[in-house]
């Protein structure tokens, strides 16, 4: 049940989460495993950003369950082979039931492909770039509660990158999306106080080597 000054929700196993997983295990286990835990392998940070794309005006839930297919579709979000695809492989995968079937959410993933290439060329790697942008303690705030986290839809970071990212040619990068990116990558630490992963993922964090 969740506590509603919390925000927070106890599971069957006695451990305080983010309310957000609802004691659903597939979704339990991305929020103890996967969300907020830094991660610097440039597949997987295309692939969460993608994904977050494809999520704008649905469900998460919906597309956790759908990711496997997503990563059969592209390739397991390789950059190389999905900046190769053509308009057949367009039309593939608007008939390919398993993922979002949105042609303007596929053909940015492809766009997004060959504009990740370019910017690994300029910057070194995705992890480079994105680290880089990881926000200061002083623009984060102090104690995480449940209501400040439901202030934070977008930040000033999440801005930055949006922006530049969109100079950059990249498409389905606003800045709530970007935010969205930001929490699932481990940027930022969005678990509420409280939660029993809070300080489990802050050690990820200390232990995590930046990308120089």
């Amino acid at each position: 049940m969740i506590e509603e000054k919390t925000g927070l929700i106890v599971g069957d196993d006695g451990k305080t989460r983010c309310f957000w997983h609802a004691n659903l295990p597939d979704y339990m286990a991305y929020h103890d495993h996967e969300w907020g835990r830094p991660v610097s392998d440039d597949r997987r940070l295309f692939e969460k950003l993608c994904l977050e794309g494809f999520q704008s005006g649905l469900s998460w839930l919906t597309i956790l369950r759908k990711r496997e297919n997503f990563r059969e579709a592209f390739e397991d979000f390789d950059l190389e082979r999905v900046a190769r695809f053509t308009d057949e492989d367009v039309d593939r995968l608007l008939k390919n039931a398993g993922i979002i079937r949105h042609g303007g959410k596929i053909r940015s993933t492809i766009n997004n492909a060959r504009r990740a290439i370019e910017l690994c060329e300029k910057e070194g790697s995705l992890s480079r770039y994105f680290w880089r942008h990881e926000p200061g303690p002083e623009e984060r705030p102090q104690e995480l509660d449940y209501a400040t986290l439901r202030t934070l839809g977008k930040t000033e970071a999440s801005t930055r990158i949006s922006k530049d990212l969109k100079k950059r040619g990249w498409t389905f990068v606003g800045p709530t999306t970007i935010y969205a990116f930001m929490q699932a990558m481990g940027l930022v630490n969005d678990h509420i106080e409280g939660c029993h992963f809070r300080e489990e993922i802050e050690k990820d964090r200390r232990r995590f080597q930046r990308p120089v």
